[in-house]
């Protein structure tokens, strides 16, 4: 317990919940200005955004820095929420219905696997042993026809969503680095902030400079300015970050850069399974936001590949 009340009032921690208030403090300053340069344009969504934040932002910080236990049950619970929100959105048959029930039950295993730091089973057990079995699951219904969309609409929101988002659970329980201050815990602070950072400038350069649309046809408020600008605007900020790292000036950059291309590759993703389904949001849970799905639809992204950079540069 010792420990864990270290940790929670450890220097970086303390630090990154000061730069969270300021980053949410400015945000809140700065639409309530766009408010008054620009009235003739909407700005509801953005305020609705914004408070949204520092409801969320309040809910992650105490997940992640209390105990390990908190936080691998906060992990687990949004793969959960995730998993059901985009199941909610498919065109199911009666036959998948066992197969979804154990694609659910894979949540527990999977993050057990990690709660004992399994890291071989945590790689290979939703990828190899459930993609195996649950076309085989399906197979006992003897139900053919949809089996392949079936299969392959299940699986893949297995890898999204419960494989991929269970990498920033994994992160946090990483050691220290050396005889740095950093570990996987603020190592998973500096991702999440730096994607969502990224998430929120994209969309206020876009929002406010955006002409050149990049994908209409998938997501039509993703623009040039607000990809470049985010990415930017993302990486210098990131900057002040470093404490939470290991990192140089220049690696600080460079991950930023990687963990903000990556947040827009995950976001237009998502926003091609939205196209898909004929829908806006994936739910209304999050004022302004939509789903949590459309919350967390970055980091399905970045935590995979921001913790394999880790893990081959760092452990």
């Amino acid at each position: 317990m010792n420990n864990l009340l270290l940790f929670a009032t450890s220097s970086p921690v303390r630090q990154a919940a000061m730069f969270i208030l300021l980053l949410l403090t400015f945000s809140s300053f700065l639409v309530w200005l766009l408010t008054k340069i620009l009235p003739q344009t909407d700005w509801k969504e953005l305020t609705l955004r914004v408070r949204s934040w520092w409801i969320m932002a309040t809910v992650f910080l105490v997940a992640v820095t209390v105990n390990r236990t908190l936080t691998l049950l906060f992990f687990a619970l949004m793969s959960f929420w995730v998993l059901k929100e985009y199941i909610t959105i498919l065109d199911t048959r009666r036959a998948d219905h066992r197969a979804l029930f154990w694609a659910f039950l894979v949540i527990p295993i999977h993050y057990y696997f990690i709660s004992i730091n399994w890291y071989l089973m945590f790689l290979i057990f939703i990828p190899v042993y459930v993609f195996l079995f649950l076309p085989l699951r399906l197979v006992l219904t003897e139900k053919t026809e949809g089996f392949l969309s079936s299969a392959a609409k299940i699986q893949w929101g297995l890898m999204a969503f419960v494989f991929g988002l269970s990498h920033m659970a994994y992160l946090s329980i990483m050691p220290r680095i050396g005889g740095l201050p950093s570990s996987g815990q603020t190592l998973l602070i500096f991702l999440v902030i730096v994607t969502e950072m990224n998430d929120v400038f994209q969309y206020l350069w876009g929002k406010s400079l955006g002409r050149h649309k990049i994908l209409p046809l998938v997501s039509p408020k993703k623009t040039s300015e607000g990809f470049w600008g985010g990415i930017i605007t993302t990486s210098v900020l990131s900057l002040f970050l470093r404490f939470l790292t290991p990192f140089g000036v220049f690696e600080t950059i460079f991950f930023a850069f990687c963990i903000a291309v990556a947040g827009f590759f995950g976001d237009v993703v998502m926003s091609a399974v939205k196209r898909d389904a004929g829908i806006k949001d994936f739910s209304n849970i999050i004022p302004g936001h939509g789903g949590a799905l459309d919350r967390v639809d970055s980091l399905c992204y970045t935590a995979p590949i921001f913790f394999h950079l880790m893990a081959y540069f760092y452990y």
